[in-house]
C-alpha cells in the first residue's frame, strides 16, 4: 500500500453511503468507498483480546490474517485455530512480533499486547512501514503517546486507537445532537464503570511456564522476577505494566466524554480513591473518582468501582443548561428537557466494532492515514486523561495543566511521571 498525508478534521465533512444515511452531518467516516479487492495483510500481536480482533478483521472484505503472535505458544495456536474457523485460512502462530515487522508483505499490525507494549510496538511498526490498530490505552505513560503521534506523522502511517465507539452511529448522532444545542450549552459530562473483580492475592516467585517467553513479555519494561499472579491479566493492576481500571476501561468513556464535550486538554485534574475492597498485590485503585476541569466552565468526571457491580448511574450523562442526555454503552441515547421530561430517544444497530475496523482499512486503501475516527492524536488526548488521573492519585494532589499540550505545571514530582524507565536497548525512538 502507498500512503500520503491529507489532514482532515474528525468532525469535518466525509463521504457517506446508504449504509450511513443521515449521518453526513456528524462526520462519520466509512469504508464504503474502498475497493475490497485491494488486499490488506494483517499481523496480530497479543492473542487474548487479539483473538476477537483477529476474527473481526478476518471478516472484513479483502483482509488476510497472516500471523497471530503471542509470547504464550498455547494462546498463539488457539488464536490461529479460531481465525481458521472464521476465515477459512489458518494464519501462522508465532512468538516474536518482530517477524511481522520484518515481513514486507504485511500492511497492518494489530497490537493487543499488554499496555507497556502499545507504544513501543506502534513506533517500531510505523518505522517498519506498517499501519497500526492499537488497543486502548494507546500508551503506558504520557510521553509515549506524544512519541506515537510523532512516529505516525514521520512515517505517514494510519494509526487507529481501539476506542471502537468512535465509529458507532448512535454516538455520532448523539454528538451531533449536542453540537446542534439539543440540551443547550453542555457544561458537565459524567461517566461510570462498575465490575465485580476479585482479589489478585499475594504473588509468589515461580518458574516461568515453558510455553511463555517472559523475557519478551517484559520487553521494554525493566526486568522483574516472575510471579504467579501477574501474567496474563493482573499486570493491569501493577504500575510497572498497567494503568489500572482508569486506563483499562475508563479510557472508553473518557474518550466519549471528551468528544461529546468537545474539549482537548484539561486545566485541572483531581483524584480520590484507593484499594479499598481487598488487601493484596494490586497497586492501582479499585475505587476511583476523577474530575477533569476545562476552559469555558465545563467538567468531565469518571467514577470506577472495580469490585462492586451495583451501578444505578448508567454509562454517560451529559448536563446542559436546557436539559440532559443519557447514553448507553451501545450508543443508544435519551434526551430530557430542563424539567427532566423525556423528549427524544434513539437506539442504534451496533456500537461500532466492525465499522471501526472498516474505517481503518478504508484509510489505508484510500491513502488517507489521517482520515480515521480515532486517529492517534485524538487517542493520545483521551489516554492522557487517564494518565493525569493516575498521576493525581499517586501524588495525592490536584494537577494544574497546560491547556496546549496537557503538561503538568509547577509540580516537578508529578511531571517526573510523564515518562518511564526502560530496559536498556528497548527505549522507543522516533
Amino acid at each position: 500500500m502507498t500512503q500520503s498525508i491529507n489532514r482532515r478534521k474528525f468532525l469535518g465533512n466525509a463521504a457517506v453511503t446508504s449504509a450511513a444515511a443521515g449521518l453526513a452531518a456528524s462526520g462519520l467516516k466509512t469504508a464504503m468507498a474502498a475497493d475490497p479487492s485491494n488486499r490488506i495483510v494483517v499481523g496480530l500481536m497479543g492473542a487474548n483480546r487479539g483473538a476477537a480482533l483477529a476474527t473481526g478483521f478476518s471478516k472484513q472484505p479483502g483482509v488476510e490474517i497472516k500471523y497471530v503472535c503471542d509470547i504464550d505458544s498455547d494462546r498463539a495456536n488457539s488464536c490461529a485455530n479460531a481465525v481458521a474457523q472464521s476465515a477459512g485460512n489458518k494464519p501462522q502462530a508465532i512468538g516474536d512480533f518482530r517477524r511481522i515487522l520484518d515481513d514486507k508483505e504485511v500492511d497492518l499490525l494489530v497490537c493487543a499486547a499488554p499496555n507497556h507494549w502499545h507504544a513501543p510496538a506502534t513506533i517500531m511498526a510505523c518505522a517498519a512501514g506498517k499501519h497500526v490498530y492499537v488497543e486502548k490505552p494507546c500508551s503506558h505513560n504520557p510521553r509515549e503517546g506524544e512519541l506515537m503521534v510523532e512516529a505516525a506523522r514521520k512515517h505517514n502511517r494510519a494509526v487507529q486507537l481501539g476506542t471502537q465507539r468512535r465509529s458507532g452511529s448512535g454516538f455520532h448522532q448523539a454528538a451531533q445532537q449536542l453540537r446542534e444545542g439539543a440540551i443547550g450549552r453542555v457544561y458537565l459530562v459524567r461517566s461510570w464503570y462498575a465490575s465485580a473483580r476479585g482479589s489478585i492475592g499475594i504473588g509468589k516467585p515461580a518458574d516461568v511456564p515453558e510455553r511463555i517467553d517472559y523475557e519478551l513479555w517484559q520487553g521494554p519494561a525493566p526486568r522483574t522476577p516472575y510471579k504467579n499472579n501477574v501474567v496474563h491479566y493482573n499486570w493491569h493492576w501493577r504500575w510497572m505494566w498497567g494503568n489500572g481500571e482508569l486506563g483499562n476501561n475508563g479510557v472508553h468513556t473518557l474518550d466519549l466524554c471528551r468528544w461529546l464535550l468537545d474539549v482537548d486538554f484539561p486545566t485541572r485534574v483531581t483524584s480520590s480513591g484507593g484499594r479499598y475492597a481487598f488487601q493484596d498485590d494490586q497497586e492501582t485503585p479499585d475505587t476511583h473518582t476523577v474530575a477533569f476541569e476545562f476552559d469555558d466552565r465545563c467538567q468531565i468526571t469518571w467514577q470506577g468501582n472495580s469490585c462492586n457491580r451495583h451501578d444505578n448511574k448508567g454509562f454517560i450523562t451529559c448536563y446542559g443548561d436546557n436539559g440532559s442526555m443519557d447514553l448507553g454503552q451501545d450508543g443508544s441515547y435519551v434526551i430530557f428537557d430542563k424539567g427532566d421530561k423525556k423528549i427524544a430517544e434513539h437506539k442504534p444497530p451496533s456500537r461500532g466494532d466492525a465499522e471501526h475496523m472498516a474505517n481503518l482499512l478504508a484509510a489505508i486503501r484510500n491513502d488517507e492515514p489521517l482520515n480515521l475516527n480515532a486517529e492517534i492524536a485524538e487517542g493520545h488526548k483521551s489516554t492522557l486523561l487517564c494518565h493525569l488521573g493516575n498521576i493525581a492519585h499517586r501524588t495525592g494532589r490536584s494537577l494544574q495543566c497546560d491547556t496546549s499540550n496537557g503538561h503538568i505545571l509547577n509540580d516537578p514530582e508529578a511531571m517526573a511521571m510523564w515518562a518511564r524507565d526502560y530496559e536498556p536497548g528497548w527505549e522507543p525512538n522516533v
